[in-house]
């Protein structure tokens, strides 16, 4: 009878892990691998390829649910509500503009030394391995199989997925078309989960993958990329602090002192809807803007406004090409930066949303998404240097909209 308590407590012990932690532990146990294998490891990545799978067929509708959810559910009005779009894409369009100039000018993932992914055409050669076969039938679009793809095991992918996220919604009622589109967003989020779970899992594979037939010189590359973001984030909040100075009657170093537990919090957590709250209060009490002024910025802003998420998507994907030596023109790239832009709207309330926007990023340009996990070994700390980005964003604008003179009580 308590045969499988230890496998149990096991399983909740791993589970109950940071998801950055159990990242760390699937890299140093995947170079390791990689390491003693050598290039037999390279079955390994096959398991991690189909993580990235049902990643890439879960983006596209979780990104249109959450952009829906997020227009639908968000209060905007009055004359703020007029320059707020401008500043929100202002702000992003610069952020993404840094990450690219940085990636292109340092260049962090050149001479990494990673062999381009094969053709197709060689992969039609390795189709009698049942893995391979098995990976082709996972759909690259959650409603692709619904189409005339004809992969009829795709559809029961679809629908043994569905089928056990909404186990526990049947007696739900559904009174309005917002309580219809709610449901089908955490559905989503909830099967996101169930992914994010098998990510570890992937690092683990795509890691010893690599290591085993290119050796350690890519994650030699992860630390140059590391310092790019950081350099392009410390740029992106000198123009910041710069538009505040010269924009609203809020000093910088007031800003800073004031949303300093709301900057910090945003580091420490690495959730841009949970420090909504946080910061709209740093605002209004610590810094002195008009309510309505720290609202839209700080509630309102915080769904739309992920400069920080933006820039490190495009940094990615540049990096990504880069390390496999694959050229992107400047229509590539200024295609990174549309899908960045429409990517990053809502995003904020999806968890891990860096890791689901980033198959998009990748998907548009033709990027291989299994180098993916290569990222994910150094995202955990950049999580959160971005996501204290976001938040300095939010801020940004809350100064901007309350204008250069103060009101007085």
């Amino acid at each position: 009878m308590t045969t499988t308590m230890p496998n149990s407590g096991v399983i909740a012990r791993w589970q109950a892990l940071p998801l950055y932690t159990r990242i760390v532990i699937a890299l140093v146990l995947g170079a390791m691998v990689g390491f003693l294998l050598g290039s037999q490891a390279a079955v390994l990545a096959v398991p991690g390829k189909l993580v990235l799978r049902l990643l890439g067929a879960l983006a596209p509708a979780l990104i249109l649910a959450a952009i829906v959810h997020t227009f639908m559910t968000t209060q905007l009005g009055g004359p703020l509500a007029v320059r707020l779009p401008k500043l929100l894409l202002l702000n992003t369009l610069v952020a993404i503009m840094v990450g690219l100039i940085v990636a292109n000018v340092i260049q962090p993932g050149k001479g990494a030394g990673i062999t381009p992914p094969s053709s197709p055409h060689s992969e039609t050669t390795q189709t009698t391995n049942p893995l391979t076969l098995f990976l082709e039938n996972v759909p690259k679009s959650l409603l692709g199989p619904l189409g005339d793809d004809g992969k009829v095991i795709g559809v029961i992918f679809v629908a043994v997925a569905f089928g056990m996220a909404l186990r526990k919604e049947r007696e739900r009622p559904l009174g309005t078309v917002g309580h219809l589109v709610e449901l089908f967003l955490e559905l989503l989020i909830k099967i996101l989960h169930w992914i994010i779970a098998l990510v570890p899992f992937a690092v683990f594979g795509i890691v010893a993958s690599i290591v085993g037939t290119e050796g350690f010189a890519p994650f030699k590359a992860l630390g140059i990329f590391v310092l790019s973001v950081l350099l392009a984030l410390a740029i992106q909040t000198g123009y910041y602090l710069l538009r505040i100075r010269f924009g609203s009657w809020v000093r910088p170093g007031e800003l800073l002192r004031g949303g300093r537990d709301a900057l910090v919090m945003a580091f420490s957590t690495a959730s841009s809807t949970a420090m909504m709250p946080v910061t709209y209060a740093a605002l209004k009490d610590r810094v002195g803007l008009r309510k309505q002024s720290a609202s839209m910025g700080a509630l309102v802003g915080a769904n739309f406004n992920n400069d920080g998420t933006a820039l490190y998507e495009a940094m990615a994907a540049l990096f990504i090409a880069q390390m496999i030596g694959m050229y992107l023109s400047f229509q590539q790239q200024m295609i990174v930066v549309l899908t960045s832009i429409i990517a990053s709207v809502g995003a904020a309330g999806i968890p891990e949303a860096g890791l689901v926007t980033m198959t998009m990023v990748f998907t548009a340009v033709g990027l291989p998404v299994e180098y993916i996990p290569v990222l994910l070994t150094v995202d955990w700390f950049l999580d959160r240097c971005r996501t204290a980005i976001n938040v300095m964003g939010d801020m940004n604008v809350s100064c901007l909209l309350d204008g250069k003179y103060k009101e007085e009580a």
